[in-house]
């Protein structure tokens, strides 16, 4: 029995995977298919944009962050009842972790899924010369699987049948499609706004405009065939989404345009430990719920409500009032600039918050941190302790300032510029810039439930 998959990767970023992966989903949706969307790497936008465009919960597909079998039941788990899935590249194909070897890439990805790749070039101001990339990724490794070409930012139709004519007689695969370098539609800012936009409905016309270029000059039935690969040779061990527990406590998410980084697995993974999650919204001023027995208040955009969030009292009131009381907290980037004294926007207006971490967060232009993380927890930690190992990745353009002689690090972090102290310990709070993923520790969820269930429920 044949399955529907493929990886929409690049032989670099700004090749257009994004761009062409959304349209591809929007054209097969008005094929009348159901369309599973995944993202490689830690990438917390572009899966915003799946999930608009498919209506299902776009997941990411990590291979450094995650074992080989979680991976696959990650993907396993989010193609269930879909029609085709289709995995958007990170970077260039090859690049990852590690520049020796395949770990944490595209590449890798598409080996571990098994699954059929298109290659997406740009094909600005090359012709022929563009069969020799392809024919170098090609070349370049023998897991992967490169089955067709789709042709991005080409002059013209004369221009696209020059390169196809070139990639199929060089390297004997299809070149299924293309897109025009002048078209008249640019894709959404990606960063800023974008959750509010999705959420009011105000992209649907650019992906409905996308998905009727593709139909166009995409030979989506080309695409399908290619698409077919076999059942997933997959080990029967217990999946991280099967229930383990009967629901016993209750922790509060903050979910809203302000804070809405989260992988879906990490909350999956919660309930499947028995946590039932509430979520409220700090933008709305929504106070925690009082039964709660932990908080978890992920990444976002803080900086850009830090005005609505500043005059948001009785969110702020109950959020600290609950966590000097001892409420099992864990705060990640956005999360952990909330809960500072602070935040300075870079029209340097300032903010207050809500004030238990002692120190505040000054926003630059500049970015401040990008990468992977192994993370092991301090003494004090209640979520990750001194020999366990979890690992996340930080994305940020802030910096936090405090006086040093008042802060009880949270954890450690290697990246690739070394190992550092990171995050902050306050009560039962865990917070920092580090977003976690819970698959690559799930002793995480259950020291989490395990403080929870020794703490007097907070009312």
């Amino acid at each position: 029995m044949t399955e529907k998959r493929i990886v929409i990767a690049g032989t670099g970023s700004g090749v257009g995977k994004t761009t062409l992966t959304i349209g591809i989903m929007s054209a097969l949706r008005k094929r009348g298919l159901t369309v599973q969307g995944f993202k490689c790497g830690p990438d917390y936008i572009d899966p915003s944009y799946h999930t608009a465009v498919t209506n299902r919960v776009s997941r990411n597909l990590d291979s450094w962050m995650l074992s080989k079998e979680i991976v696959l039941d990650i993907f396993t788990h989010g193609s269930q009842g879909a029609d085709i899935s289709i995995m958007e590249g990170v970077m260039g194909f090859f690049d990852g972790k590690n520049p020796k070897t395949n770990e944490g890439s595209t590449a890798e990805i598409s080996m571990i899924t098994e699954s059929p790749v298109l290659l997406v070039v740009n094909c600005a101001s090359m012709a022929r010369s563009v069969a020799a990339i392809v024919k170098g990724f090609q070349l370049f490794a023998d897991g992967p699987n490169i089955v067709g070409v789709i042709a991005n930012k080409v002059g013209s139709e004369g221009h696209f049948n020059l390169v196809k004519t070139a990639i199929e007689q060089e390297c004997q695969i299809p070149v299924i499609g293309y897109l025009k370098r002048e078209l008249d539609i640019e894709i959404p800012e990606r960063h800023l706004g974008l959750i509010p936009s999705i959420e009011r409905g105000e992209l649907d016309p650019f992906f409905d405009k996308l998905g009727e270029l593709v139909l166009e000059t995409v030979d989506i039935e080309q695409l399908l065939t290619l698409s077919q690969a076999g059942p997933l040779n997959k080990n029967e061990t217990v999946s991280l989404f099967e229930n383990k527990n009967e629901k016993s406590i209750k922790i509060a998410v903050a979910k809203d345009a302000a804070f809405n980084f989260y992988y879906p697995e990490n909350l999956e993974i919660l309930e499947s430990y028995g946590v039932e999650i509430v979520y409220f919204s700090p933008l709305a001023d929504e106070p925690i719920p009082s039964d709660i027995d932990g908080l978890y208040i992920g990444g976002g955009f803080p900086e850009e409500f830090a005005s609505e969030l500043s005059q948001n009292q009785l969110v702020k009131a109950s959020i600290k009032k609950a966590i000097e009381q001892g409420l099992p907290t864990l705060a990640e980037c956005g999360g952990f600039m909330y809960l500072t004294e602070s935040i300075e926007t870079t029209q340097k207006a300032r903010y207050e918050m809500v004030g238990i971490i002692s120190g505040e967060v000054k926003m630059q232009s500049k970015r401040a941190a990008l990468g992977y993380r192994e993370i092991s927890g301090r003494n004090g930690n209640i979520l990750i302790g001194e020999h366990q190992k979890a690992r996340g990745h930080e994305f940020h353009y802030s910096t936090f300032h405090t006086d040093e002689a008042n802060i009880q690090y949270a954890y450690e972090t290697k990246g690739m510029r070394g190992t550092k102290l990171e995050g902050y310990l306050k009560h039962n709070l865990v917070a920092g810039y580090t977003h976690f993923h819970f698959a690559s520790c799930p002793d995480m969820v259950e020291n989490w439930i395990k403080y929870c269930k020794g703490m007097k429920t907070y009312g």
